[in-house]
């Protein structure tokens, strides 16, 4: 068997790998001239990172990344709303990582060509349509660098893991139209900063109609420094007008972020001092689109964001294009047909995918944040007495548990 991968984000490398580890041969298909170390900070949850500890990639995350010890939920003002341990620390097999986005993507990329070889990667390939017929698919890709004659190759199956703009998923939902988006626009950025708490924490304030989040993702120039990943994120314009795809991750600016990040207060940090700090940042509408009724047509499915884009809410947006991928990969070395395989992932996935998508939209498990502030918009002395424990409890358990990686399901899969 062989297939063809549309694109070469983190989706779409470890589908290749996973696929790999069961004799199933892929070859990449990326439309960027070279695949860069871009983007900002991201939270892999434990059970992705099961995932790709099970493909020999644990010792290059902890050289890539930390080890997310404890996650702290506050309202505006700096005050707890929420705490509990991450990872390890609150007892699953492996730990949750917060890590640069385009780090975790090299340390995947780089397994793909150790294993599967320099060739298994074809950046500069921008796919120009496919078409199928009862024995594989048939796709051309142009040249995307020189605008030169690219390339015809033949598969067993075609995966779109091509992102929010996927292209594969235009040709079948041609009149989808934009991402779908609620006003909230973001600025995200990364600098060397000394280290909060113990180095390893992570701190999202404020609900989701204005909202900071803070946590480390690599190493600092010194040991009292670390590689401090920041988002701020406010409800700033009219939902009817999402901006364009070319306004998307635009250099950000002081003057625009700076007014916003005033609202907000977290004890120990200097939050003006950290965006002032960072040299480059950047601004991105916070989108997603909505839930498709299918993603496989024949021999061709969808995977990662380009199959169920969501809001950055709870840390899901990569840990479920990893998700996919063993799916898919598991789906693809055990079906008698690829059609087959195809029909049981999305049968798995779509399903399980669209109900976080619709959680995320109302705050995910961030939404006890939102909660605690509806009840004490001007802060409190007591949160218990605002909101019970039970309650709060409720909202961040119960979305561990949907999006698959609460406690009981990760000993289950260790056992």
């Amino acid at each position: 068997m062989r297939v063809i991968i549309v694109g070469g984000g983190i989706g779409g490398l470890t589908l290749a790998l996973m696929l790999h580890a069961r004799g199933i041969g892929a070859t990449v298909y990326e439309q960027a001239g070279e695949i860069r170390e871009v983007g900002v900070g991201i939270n892999t949850l434990p059970h992705a990172i099961r995932e790709l500890a099970d493909l020999g990639l644990l010792p290059a995350l902890d050289e890539a990344g930390i080890r997310t010890r404890e996650l702290i939920y506050m309202n505006r003002f700096g005050q707890a709303v929420w705490q509990e341990p991450r990872g390890l620390h609150a007892g699953a097999p492996v730990p949750q990582f917060s890590i640069h986005r385009g780090r975790l993507q090299r340390v995947i990329r780089d397994a793909v060509a150790e294993r599967l070889g320099a060739a298994a990667i074809r950046t500069g390939r921008r796919l120009q349509g496919f078409i199928q017929d009862e024995g594989g698919v048939t796709a051309h890709f142009s040249d995307a660098r020189f605008g030169e004659a690219g390339e015809t190759v033949r598969g067993d199956v075609l995966i779109g893991a091509d992102g929010i703009h996927s292209a594969v998923r235009a040709f079948f939902f041609p009149d989808q139209g934009p991402p779908r988006w609620q006003g909230v626009q973001m600025w995200r950025g990364a600098c060397d900063w000394p280290l909060f708490l113990d180095g390893e924490s992570m701190i999202i304030a404020g609900g989701m109609a204005g909202k900071l989040v803070l946590y480390p993702i690599g190493k600092g120039a010194t040991p009292q420094t670390r590689l401090t990943n920041w988002v701020v994120n406010i409800r700033t314009g009219d939902p009817e007008r999402p901006p364009p795809k070319e306004a998307w991750s635009k250099a950000g600016r002081l003057e625009d972020v700076l007014p916003f990040a005033r609202r907000f207060s977290v004890p120990g940090v200097d939050i003006l001092g950290l965006i002032r700090a960072t040299s480059t940042f950047w601004e991105y509408p916070m989108c997603d689109r909505d839930p498709l009724p299918r993603w496989t047509h024949g021999r061709v499915t969808l995977l990662g964001d380009a199959a169920h884009p969501m809001y950055p809410v709870g840390s899901n947006g990569a840990s479920q294009a990893v998700l996919d991928a063993r799916c898919l990969a598991d789906r693809l070395a055990k079906a008698e047909h690829p059609r087959q395989a195809l029909a049981a992932y999305e049968a798995e996935r779509l399903p399980a995918t669209a109900e976080i998508v619709a959680m995320n939209r109302v705050g995910g498990p961030e939404r006890v944040i939102d909660a605690v502030e509806e009840l004490a918009p001007n802060g409190f002395d007591d949160v218990e007495r605002v909101l019970d424990r039970a309650s709060r409890e409720r909202i961040v358990k119960g979305y561990a548990g949907k999006a698959g990686f609460s406690a009981e399901q990760l000993a289950a899969r260790k056992g």
